[in-house]
This record gives C-alpha cells, structure tokens and sequence, in this order.
C-alpha cells in the first residue's frame, strides 16, 4: 500500500445483547492506511482486541462490493458515512483526516432492533418483500429480446429502482425511520413491468400495509432517504407508490 497513515480516536457503541444496555467505547485506531477500506479498518481494530483479550465489534458484511446491502452503519450522523452514494464497505479512510474522532453506531429505528453492537435486525425489510408475494405470469427460460414489449421509459425507471440493495441506510437516515423509498422501489420495479401487472393492485396494498405493521414511521419529504442511499434510488418512487395504493384501494385497473 502506498497510501499515508493516520491515527483515529472511534467511539464505537457496544450492546451484548437486544436486551442489554448499550453504551459507546471508545477505541483508539493507530497507523490506519487511507488505501484501506471502512471494514477493513474495523478488522484490523478487531484483531487487535482480540489480541489483548477483548471482545471484537459485531458489525455486519458480506460482499464488500457494494452489492449484497448486508453492511451498514452511521458514521458521523450519516449512514454508510460522509462519501454518497458508496456503501460502508466501498468507504475508504482517505475520506478521513489524521487526529478525527468517528462515532459509529447502528441503524436505529424501532423496526430494526439491535441484535449486538452494530449488528441490527432488518428482516422487516424481508417481510415487506414476503408481503408483494410472487408474479403468477409463466417467464419459463429466458425469453428473446424484445419479446414483451416495454417502453424505454419505463424500462429505465424499473430498473433504476431494481437497484435498491436493501440495506436500510433510508430508514436509518430518515427522521421518522420511513421505510418508503426502500417499499416504493420494490413496487416500482415490478409495476412498471408487463409481469408485474396481473397482481399489482393487491401488492402495493398488501406492501403498504406490512410496512406499517412493522412500526416504520410515514414519509414526510425530508428527501434524507435519496440522500443516504447508496444506489441514488429517487425519491419520486414514494409518490409512484402512494398512487398506487389509492389507485389499488378505488379498485381501478
């Protein structure tokens, strides 16, 4: 690596347990590579309270591509940290100075309780999901190109919000932790696609409704959602869906 080193000062908020009390710690981190990532960072910090005997920070990954949503964390107040539209794995420590002081903690919000450290249940996500239920259309192998016809605009704007990764970084950044931008864009993906249609008045309902049954808070436009996510998924997904559960609730096709 050819990059500098700095030295931070974290102050990581630890909780055993959903149970437990929870409070920060602070940890120092010495001789960082900025050519490191965020993770990394917190790898190399955990094997070394490993080595004196503590216990590491749960904190979660998988990829580390900025594909599979499983990582996230607020850093400084901002979900995923200081850098848009970058995961915490794609986060890299250039984006700190020598001497700064980062506080980590956990998504927060009712419907993702703390399971250990930074660590956070988000299966409500999942359930929302479970909710839209399957299309009923027949895809069979992989058909020909331009087989269904779907116009361009729409095309782009299923998938622009196919994109979502459902990490929750727009709950965790929303003031009300709303999970809309990340409910709207599932719902788009899919009912602006031809497959989509057959069952597209109960899925938005049932979607809608699942979302409120998790606790999440109602959308009141403070646009964080669009600002905190990763993939730059719009929030004008949110007023897609609220016209398409009144437009599921009036019964029109």
């Amino acid at each position: 690596m050819d990059g500098k080193t700095i030295s931070l000062t974290l102050k990581v908020w630890r909780q055993p347990s959903a149970d437990a009390p929870g409070q920060f710690q602070t940890i120092p981190a010495k001789d960082v590579s900025t050519d490191i990532s965020f993770l990394e960072m917190l790898d190399i910090v955990n094997a070394g309270l490993e080595a004196r005997g503590e216990e590491p920070v749960a904190f979660d990954h998988d990829c580390r591509e900025g594909i599979c949503g499983s990582c996230g964390a607020v850093v400084n107040g901002q979900a995923h940290g200081p850098q848009a539209a970058t995961t915490l794995c794609q986060l890299h420590m250039r984006k700190f100075s020598d001497g700064d002081t980062i506080i980590i903690e956990p998504f927060r919000a009712r419907a993702f309780p703390v399971i250990k450290d930074l660590v956070v249940d988000r299966g409500a996500l999942d359930r929302i999901i479970q909710a839209g239920g399957y299309i009923s259309v027949r895809t069979g192998a992989a058909p020909d190109a331009h087989a269904v016809p779907v116009k361009k605009d729409d095309a782009e704007r299923a998938m622009d919000a196919a994109a979502c990764i459902g990490c929750g970084a727009c709950v965790a950044a929303c003031p009300n932790a709303s999970a809309s931008l990340f409910t709207a864009a599932k719902i788009t993906q899919l009912c602006k696609l031809p497959q989509g249609h057959p069952e597209r008045n109960r899925r938005v309902v049932a979607m809608v409704r699942q979302m409120d049954a998790e606790g999440f808070g109602s959308c009141s436009k403070h646009y964080e959602c669009q600002a905190a996510c990763p993939k730059e998924v719009k929030v004008e997904n949110i007023t897609l869906m609220n016209r398409e559960y009144l437009r599921a609730l009036a019964g029109l096709d």
